[in-house]
């Protein structure tokens, strides 16, 4: 039996809560997995996980097992991390999660850098509006805007994005162009962004000279995804809020328009999140860093620059 091996198929059986999902963020066989978790048990001679067709459970000895078999794989984590940082190279899988617009916009055009200076890190994006559990979908870290109200996170905010409210052309030609806010509320049609992990409506926010307001109005479309947000306006639908660089393009070329620029909501926070009790290995730490760099100016709807 392979010890350390079978020790971290274990551990990610128990993070991720399912042998099928352990093994697909170990990149083995369910089979192989399996067999590997009885050889630790027949080993130790004892029942770590109770398995039945529907969910698999710790057991108390699991549990004990657990932290003492995760703190022996963070020091080995630790000591290969020590010789990476020592040549200067991290090396590694990091798995990232992000909205589908920051990820066309922003993280995309930027990693050409990253990659460029750390070309022994390897990237796999999970691309999606909603938010993935990080420690049982074996998740690095996430990308993430607005408030957090996850306390079990570490976060290190990453920029803050600015939002505009912004029309098609045509359907301000058909509907005209409201001059404040309240006027909404006077026969206009409004494209909500909805919450992808409750389907509740983002309702649309406005500041000026201090004062803060929002319109809640029966929305005659609702998307739960960014891009497909963005799309709806640019199909005459109707008026969004949205970030500046997510429809700077559609602006540029004319496909959009932005109104109400007296009345801009407050800037959106951007942080990069990771759970409490992961091990920040080398190549985290560096993209982590990495992100503090880069990732503000273009957030901000700036160009990339070339270093």
């Amino acid at each position: 039996m392979d010890q350390l091996m079978a020790m971290r198929a274990f551990a990610r059986v128990v993070e991720a809560g399912s042998f099928t999902r352990a093994a697909d963020s170990l990149d083995m066989p369910n089979a192989t997995l399996s067999k590997l978790v009885r050889e630790l048990e027949a080993h130790l001679e004892v029942r770590l996980l109770q398995r039945t067709t529907r969910r698999v459970t710790v057991t108390p000895e699991g549990q004990d097992y657990y932290a003492k078999a995760t703190r022996i794989l963070r020091d080995l984590e630790d000591i290969d991390s020590s010789f990476n940082l020592a040549r200067g190279k991290p090396r590694g899988h990091l798995r990232i999660d992000i909205g589908g617009s920051t990820a066309r916009d922003v993280l995309i055009p930027l990693l050409p850098d990253f990659l460029a200076r750390y070309p022994d890190i390897r990237i796999d994006l999970g691309v999606s509006d909603r938010a993935v559990d990080l420690i049982s979908d074996s998740v690095d870290c996430a990308i993430r805007g607005g408030p957090l109200d996850n306390s079990s996170l570490v976060a290190r905010n990453i920029g803050h994005a600015e939002m505009i409210t912004c029309a098609s052309p045509g359907y301000l030609r058909q509907c005209g162009v409201p001059a404040y806010p309240e006027e909404l509320k006077n026969g206009h049609r409004l494209v909500t962004y909805l919450s992808p992990r409750n389907g509740r409506a983002f309702p649309f926010r406005f500041e000026h000279d201090g004062e803060k307001s929002e319109i809640k109005l029966e929305h005659r479309v609702g998307v739960n995804e960014s891009n497909a947000h963005l799309a709806a306006c640019v199909a005459g639908l109707g008026i969004i809020q949205t970030f500046r660089y997510a429809a700077a393009q559609a602006l540029r070329e004319g496909a959009l328009v932005e109104i109400l620029q007296k009345w801009q909501p407050a800037p959106y926070p951007f942080h990069v999140v990771y759970p409490q009790n992961r091990h920040v290995t080398h190549r985290l730490r560096v993209f982590i860093d990495w992100l503090v760099e880069r990732f503000p100016e273009r957030l901000a709807g700036g160009e990339i620059r070339q270093d």
